[in-house]
């Protein structure tokens, strides 16, 4: 299992490496692939990956995709509000087949996978984002490795007993510390080529110290989808690590925040 995972990890590693140095069309394909699949796995979770509710979110991730591919922000609310209606023209015309809950659901598989995650491609094309793109791995594996040794090292008291008894409050305080550290002193080193951030080493540690609290709450959430549905891991595509939910669960949320804050701090 270790050496399964292990390579399953070397191989995601090159892989983020050139895609995101490449950018462009091949890096937004491969997200709104990413998302995609990652709908397919938390509606199968649900038990709805085949049905027309699941038909219905897919096309709206797709639509989305499509607005943020030609820049049309402007059109995101009108299909929202469309993607609404349309799903409760399916439970009315179907009804009593689907429940209020499951409308619920495929209206956030959407939101969360596909826009949460859109934004990563959102932060490399931005200004500068050719640097900026890597304080979402930064925040995400940074603080997850500095979470965990902080907690081996410090570990007393447990942030979420229930859902994750070996997270503690010290290792989350490690993490968020160690991924600020880390994006300041990437700032310090890649700063001179950001031509858009005023500031960049406290930009970018600020902007790492946010995602990384964040990032564990997004960890969190994932792990508490799966235990409120008694499954282990959300699917089986990347051996030894599980699916692309198990994996991106962190960086969903952090790639937003780093944008944002980002966008705050220029």
């Amino acid at each position: 299992m270790f050496t399964t995972r292990l390579v399953s990890g070397i191989i995601l590693v090159i892989l983020a490496l050139v895609l995101v140095t490449t950018g462009g069309g091949v890096l937004f394909a491969a997200v709104a692939a990413i998302s995609l699949i990652g709908m397919f796995e938390l509606y199968r979770v649900m038990k709805l990956e085949k049905t027309p509710l699941a038909a219905v979110g897919y096309l709206a991730a797709a639509l989305y995709y499509g607005f943020v591919w030609f820049e049309k922000e402007d059109l995101m609310m009108l299909m929202a509000a469309v993607f609404v209606m349309v799903l409760m023209a399916v439970y009315v015309f179907t009804f009593p087949k689907y429940k209020t809950e499951e409308i619920t659901i495929t209206f956030f598989g959407v939101f969360y996978v596909a826009v949460m995650l859109s934004y990563l491609f959102l932060v490399r094309r931005a200004a500068d984002g050719v640097y900026l793109v890597w304080l979402v791995f930064l925040s995400s594996w940074g603080c997850d490795t500095c979470a965990y040794c902080a907690g081996m090292l410090f570990g007393r008291h447990k942030l979420a007993p229930v859902l994750s008894p070996k997270k503690s409050i010290e290792g989350a305080i490690g993490g968020m510390v160690g991924a600020a550290l880390l994006g300041a002193l990437y700032g310090a080193v890649f700063g001179t080529h950001m031509e858009e951030v005023g500031n960049p080493v406290i930009a970018c540690c600020a902007a790492c110290a946010i995602a990384a609290v964040i990032s564990q709450i997004g960890d969190l959430a994932a792990s508490a989808i799966k235990r409120n549905h008694q499954v282990k891991d959300y699917g089986t595509l990347i051996p030894g690590h599980g699916g692309i939910l198990d994996r991106f669960d962190s960086m969903m949320f952090t790639a937003p925040a780093i944008y944002f804050v980002i966008l705050f701090l220029r």
